[in-house]
């Protein structure tokens, strides 16, 4: 998000108030949209079939030992990340030529009350995406800062938090809401120990088809 609003300095009272600006550069894209809809029958069997397959013990939680669940089950869920996907592409990326971005590893996340997700980051992706089946109301995903140690080496005590000094960012984690976001940003989730049933989430990775760069340039690279 950018920030483009006059700042005006008390000056002597003979003078005129100068006008500044100050510009947000470099945001971080966050997309979120929700489902109109809630989960059907068939996807809730679907969830607990893939639960009934198998989870892994993570640090926290537990994910699905499936990790291509889009490949056979939830057809509409991943049907409506892949809408979803292409408009972020068209309003974050913004190709000038065609390319194709598609979902490639897929797991179910579930987290008891009190669990929680280390912090980390999803590599061989570019854009990763977190589809909330259910959650508390409380729930918050937090984001960090990709420069946060770089600014800790100098340490402030902040009157009040701002989009400029903060280094963690908290989303709400809502049901039947999807969040889409560039792959390499750091994310974890803090324990909620309110919680009185479990979070389930599926978390998804994309990979991109087509030609990138350009071929004067020597930055061709085709994907197929």
């Amino acid at each position: 998000m950018t920030v483009d609003r006059p700042l005006r300095r008390k000056q002597e009272k003979t003078s005129k108030p100068i006008d500044t600006t100050l510009n947000g550069l470099f945001p971080t894209p966050l997309y979120s949209t929700k489902r109109d809809m809630n989960t059907s029958s068939l996807e809730n069997n679907d969830i607990e079939d893939i639960i009934k397959e198998g989870m892994n013990k993570n640090q926290g939680n537990s994910s699905s030992t499936n990790n291509y669940i889009f490949n056979e089950k939830l057809k509409k869920i991943k049907q409506f990340c892949e809408q979803q996907i292409k408009i972020y592409v068209e309003q974050v990326i913004s190709p000038k030529e065609k390319l194709n971005f598609y979902i490639t590893q897929s797991w179910l996340n579930v987290t008891n009350p009190g669990g929680y997700h280390h912090t980390h980051s999803h590599s061989n992706s570019l854009i990763s995406g977190v589809f909330y089946i259910s959650n508390e109301e409380d729930d918050r995903i937090i984001f960090e800062h990709p420069n946060r140690k770089l600014l800790e080496m100098t340490s402030f005590e902040f009157e009040t938090s701002n989009v400029w000094n903060t280094y963690v960012v908290t989303s709400p984690c809502e049901t039947n809401t999807l969040l889409l976001f560039p792959s390499w940003l750091n994310h974890t989730v803090a324990p909620n120990e309110k919680a009185t049933k479990d979070r389930i989430s599926i978390s998804f990775n994309t990979f991109v088809k087509g030609t990138l760069g350009n071929n004067s340039a020597l930055s061709e690279l085709i994907l197929k």
